[in-house]
């Protein structure tokens, strides 16, 4: 018998919801045509590898530049021309609140599309007293609010012995408008134990509510307005502890998928592990459970493409929960395809989609056009949706996670900072489409 907690939602909601430089150019590559997601291809022939053109080709054909350019250290970067000449000739893409130079780094022309002519990059808070923007990053339409969840913060309460004296607080942001805003901590009546990521649902949003040496871990959803009152989705796969839910994300069908790490047991507030790392499918209106793809070192962050024909999945095996990090292993963002069969969706044709060259991705999103950004060790990463790095916004010591608002903005999450950075109206996120 299956003792896992599950909410029926009382009536139907269809919604759910240095040396010398070298040039050389790169051909562009077409698109190919796309095909019906619910098939998988029999197709085993692949495609030619791209043409490396002569730095005389054709003269009728334009083709995108870039740049080599080799560090003292040896690293070596491949640089669009074009934000070069962004860098030098727009002070307004420089971010007055930063120490950085070049905060956006545009790897091919497409990026700069995303960013529009003036972008920018701002410090909006700076809190020395602790990392209180480190995860979430959910924006409630309906209130203007921002909902942001802190990393690790010692706690000496004695009701916080069963996460070795550690909590997590929840944040609210309201905005008045992109620099006039209040700040507030969320008091629920209830306690969400060391609540990670989260996602909008319905008229609140859900959490990944970690757990800790006595409470169980799973899904919560809590309301938007006050007084936040928060109610058990799921704590357990078939009678089974779940690790420490990581991430969330909710389908157009209403149903929940999040991943489920182990970070929670090796930072000590977690029992050990009673299941694999999975990645869980939940369907709140008929209650079933049901693992959707495993195989991973430390699953995290997890988005679908705006048509949801791909799942992009996250793994941050390179960071482990101690804080050690082993670089020969994944730091990963896989993508799936979804197969529908018998009116049930299920993930196929795992590939590798991308891997961080600084850090390892954790929160991951796509914006309306399908690229991907995904929260690295060096800024946001950004992706088109054929695997091509297209650029980076840097910020000052990475960032886990953040969020898209409205019109071209989005939040990051640095720890002790929260920054804004505003691109072309045009670059909304898949989410919420705004």
């Amino acid at each position: 018998m299956s003792h896992h907690l599950w909410h029926r939602p009382r009536t139907a909601d269809p919604d759910g919801t240095g040396h010398g430089t070298h040039k050389v150019s790169f051909s562009d590559s077409s698109k190919s045509s796309k095909r019906d997601s619910s098939r998988p291809s029999t197709n085993n022939s692949r495609p030619s590898s791209p043409r490396l053109l002569s730095p005389r080709g054709d003269k009728d054909r334009e083709r995108p530049r870039s740049t080599q350019l080799w560090s003292d250290n040896r690293v070596w970067q491949r640089v669009n021309k074009q934000s070069e000449a962004l860098w030098r000739e727009s002070p307004s893409i420089l971010s007055p609140n930063s120490p950085q130079p070049r905060p956006f780094l545009i790897y091919h022309d497409t990026f700069q599309n995303l960013l529009g002519p003036s972008p920018t990059l701002s410090l909006l808070i700076s809190d020395p007293r602790a990392p209180y923007f480190h995860e979430a990053g959910v924006f409630h339409l309906q209130s203007n609010t921002l909902f942001i969840t802190s990393n690790q913060i010692p706690d000496p309460s004695p009701e916080a012995v069963t996460t070795q004296n550690k909590t997590i607080v929840i944040t609210k942001i309201e905005f008045f408008s992109p620099n006039d805003f209040t700040r507030d901590k969320v008091r629920c009546p209830e306690r969400n134990y060391m609540a990670n990521g989260g996602t909008n649902y319905r008229d609140g949003l859900i959490l990944c509510a970690q757990g800790s040496l006595r409470e169980p871990s799973g899904l919560i959803y809590m309301e938007a307005k006050r007084p936040h009152k928060t109610t058990t989705l799921l704590n357990n796969y078939h009678g089974r502890p779940f690790n420490s839910p990581n991430d969330v994300v909710v389908h157009s069908d209403g149903s929940i998928w999040f991943t489920d790490p182990i970070y929670g047991y090796e930072q000590g507030f977690r029992p050990k592990p009673q299941l694999p790392q999975h990645v869980y499918r939940f369907d709140p209106a008929t209650g079933d459970i049901r693992v959707v793809a495993d195989g991973f070192g430390r699953p995290n962050g997890i988005c679908f493409a705006p048509d949801e024909e791909t799942c992009y999945i996250t793994d941050t095996d390179l960071i482990h929960g101690d804080g050690t990090k082993v670089h020969s292993r994944p730091a990963t963002i896989y993508a799936y395809s979804i197969y529908w069969t018998n009116d049930q969706p299920y993930l196929t044709n795992k590939r590798l989609f991308a891997y961080a060259d600084t850090g390892a991705p954790d929160g991951i999103k796509c914006d309306v056009h399908g690229n991907v950004y995904a929260g690295c060790g060096d800024g946001i990463n950004v992706w088109n949706s054929g695997g091509m790095l297209i650029g980076k916004i840097l910020i000052e010591g990475g960032c886990a996670n953040f969020c898209f608002g409205r019109n071209g903005e989005m939040w990051c999450f640095g720890e002790h900072k929260l920054w804004r950075v505003k691109m072309a109206d045009e670059t909304q996120g898949a989410l919420l489409g705004v």
